[in-house]
């Protein structure tokens, strides 16, 4: 059996020695495949390795009990004999499995069938049944049991931390394998310390009493990393503080084995849970509230499959379901995670009980400013940031996740914020910060290391401006989307070809088009406005009032657009003393006591973004008026948004070098090419 020369094994050494049995596989299964037997078998290893120095004592309780009890009762008494929140009942353990190779298949689904329900309900999700069957038919099972048996995972041996790291490594190695992301089910531990840090920073206070206790959720746990390391925070720091945790996931395989690490670190059944489903669409928290939460949804991931369901929800309950904020497209569901967290957000009243809530969230750079003013991704910006409730923003180095080099940010995003940080927003740039990795894990060929995440959690918790802090107010991150327009000029023409285009559609007005053609002319008129009036008289006098869309194809027939003719009049009022009524469309007509209002051209219309916290009409008069005058804001389309560019906050100019410097460089070079060419032609 390997056994570790320390307290705990290297878990790398262990992953790779587990990944040797993956040989064992090759024939019967395709590499994509090795997961179905690898993943069940080590979480099977790892039971029978915390159930071995209670077996006998479990052994001798069923006998007892076995014709007595039933069902819960006896699970309950049982698990009691085991010291766990499971048990097994079975006689056999890997090493007596081997003992009957020919009977093995048989053995081995006892064995499994003789855990407590709550370890049969996560090997169902496993379906392992049809793997040991296949592997028995390919006579490579007690192989791969006899293999396992060298591997000791006792909690003695293998603590949580690094078992979570085999599971991890070996996922990974399965996902490169499918070709598939490992980022759906996994973070990287130093990514989530820092979330951890963070997320606890401003509760010292709360979490060094002793007794308290704290529950927290992860809606997308995969494995449960998140979960285990914001634990093992807790415990570094107060021992007597208790956090429950709480998880759910969709991925079988994952939820199997982050149910399975927490039904071995926790003894009591009242505390802490995974579930297994889609957050999105079968929430299994419903109506539940939450002190913390954590997660790293998928990046990028479309939710088509969940897109009916979810709409439903958003317009059978808006604010009161989980998405009334907004729904981001379609190719993007991150946002709808953070939604969904927020929904769950104790409420917060200082002189009572409800304490608020805090959350951290891993996104990429999508949700930052991805949609421009009303779409669903800006409207929840909107909603969060109006609510005061989005604390900072960190900027992590590329190429840290296993899946994607690209750039990602960690969100704190909370309800109770401090005082000094209320109205305002922390954004750290941190991309600097990481060290190399001596071998590359995936698209991991980075880290942070622990002086790095010290330094941003320092940065967060002085709340200062530096090069790399950046705090801003709320209002900085808003804008106001204008629509500025221009307006219609069109040339009034009549000709043959525009006759037959417009009588093709409406053949009963030919009298009114000769009559029209007669007596008003074939002249180019640059006035539509007046044309109009003329052409309106015309068709009063011949008692024959055209309805409003053949009067519409005419125009669009008998007309073009024209820089230079008169603009078309949408309507008229007696002149206001408003001082801002041109900015906003009213045009005074010289020598009359009338405004006018044009009808707009959509061809022309243009959009500016005018911060928050500036005033439309001085921005309009100052930098869009000078330069083209005709031009005025449509008020009432007027639309508020928000967008966050980190690279805007935090860029740095760098000057190119000086002409002379390159002109030297290019000529060094160009004697190269020379020297280099003569020993050639010598």
């Amino acid at each position: 059996m390997l056994q570790p020369k320390n307290t705990t094994v290297d878990h790398q050494q262990l992953s790779n020695f587990i990944w040797q049995i993956v040989d064992l596989l090759r024939g019967p299964y395709r590499p994509p495949q090795y997961e179905r037997v690898m993943l069940p078998m080590t979480v099977l290893r790892r039971f029978d390795c915390v159930l071995a120095p209670t077996k006998q004592d479990v052994l001798d309780k069923y006998q007892q009990c076995k014709d007595r009890f039933k069902d819960e009762a006896l699970d309950s008494m049982l698990n009691k004999a085991a010291g766990q929140r499971f048990h097994n009942r079975s006689e056999f353990t890997f090493e007596k499995l081997k003992g009957d190779p020919n009977n093995i298949d048989k053995h081995l689904v006892s064995y499994i069938n003789s855990f407590s329900k709550n370890i049969r309900e996560i090997f169902e999700r496993f379906e392992f049944t049809a793997e040991i069957e296949k592997m028995n038919e390919a006579n490579i099972l007690y192989l791969v049991v006899s293999k396992f048996c060298d591997v000791n995972l006792h909690p003695n041996q293998v603590d949580n931390i690094a078992m979570g790291s085999i599971f991890e490594d070996l996922i990974r190695r399965f996902n490169e394998l499918a070709n598939e992301t490992a980022g759906d089910h996994f973070t990287p531990r130093e990514v989530i310390r820092l979330m951890v840090d963070i997320l606890f920073d401003p509760d010292d206070d709360i979490l060094s009493k002793p007794g308290v206790i704290r529950t927290l959720l992860d809606p997308a746990c995969g494995t449960g990393g998140m979960l285990s390391e914001a634990q093992n925070y807790l415990r570094e720091n107060n021992k007597e503080a208790q956090l429950w945790v709480f998880g759910q996931d969709f991925n079988p395989r994952a939820y199997a084995i982050a149910a399975s690490d927490l039904l071995i670190k926790e003894k009591d059944k009242e505390k802490s849970l995974i579930q297994f489903g889609d957050s999105l669409t079968d929430d299994q928290y419903s109506g539940q509230t939450f002190d913390y939460f954590l997660a790293n949804p998928p990046f990028g991931v479309d939710w088509k499959k969940q897109q009916k369901d979810v709409k439903r929800e958003q317009e059978k309950f808006g604010f009161a379901g989980r998405f009334g904020a907004g729904l981001p497209r379609v190719n993007d569901g991150s946002l709808l995670f953070l939604q969904h967290q927020i929904s769950k957000f104790e409420p917060y009243q200082p002189d009572s009980d409800k304490k608020g809530s805090r959350l951290a969230i891993v996104f990429n750079g999508s949700p930052l400013f991805t949609g421009g003013a009303g779409s669903g991704e800006s409207e929840i910006r909107k909603w969060i940031i109006e609510s005061d409730w989005l604390e900072a923003i960190i900027a992590l180095p590329e190429q840290m996740f296993y899946n994607t080099g690209i750039g990602t940010y960690i969100w704190i995003v909370t309800n109770r914020k401090q005082k000094h940080r209320q109205g305002k927003i922390q954004l750290i740039d941190a991309r600097h910060r990481w060290q190399p990795m001596r071998r590359s894990l995936g698209d991991k060929c980075r880290y942070m290391g622990e002086e790095d995440i010290a330094i941003v959690v320092q940065e967060y918790g002085n709340f200062v401006e530096t090069e790399t802090s950046k705090i801003f107010e709320n209002e900085d991150f808003g804008y106001n989307r204008v629509p500025i327009e221009r307006p219609l000029r069109l040339l009034y023409q009549m000709d043959i070809d525009r006759k037959l285009r417009f009588l093709d559609g409406v053949p009963h007005l030919l009298d009114d088009v000769q009559a029209i053609d007669k007596q008003l002319g074939r002249e180019p008129r640059p006035d539509w406005n007046e044309f109009d009036r003329l052409m309106n008289d015309l068709l009063k006098q011949r008692n024959s009032p055209w309805k409003k869309a053949e009067q519409k194809l005419f125009r669009d027939v008998f007309t073009e657009r024209e820089p230079e003719a008169e603009p078309v009049i949408l309507k008229e009022r007696k002149a206001k003393d408003e001082p801002n009524a041109r900015v906003w469309g009213w045009f005074p007509v010289p020598g009359k006591k009338i405004e006018r209002m044009y009808e707009a051209d959509s061809k022309l219309r243009d959009f500016e973004n005018v911060n928050l916290q500036d005033e439309v009409t001085r921005y309009f008069r100052e930098e869009v008026e000078p330069h083209v005058s005709d031009a005025w804001a449509d008020g009432d389309k007027i639309r508020s948004a928000f967008e966050i560019n980190f690279n805007r906050y935090f860029y740095q100019y760098i000057p190119p070098r000086p002409l002379a410097e390159i002109d030297a460089d290019i000529k060094q070079m160009e004697e190269e090419i020379i020297r280099l060419l003569r020993e050639v032609t010598a």
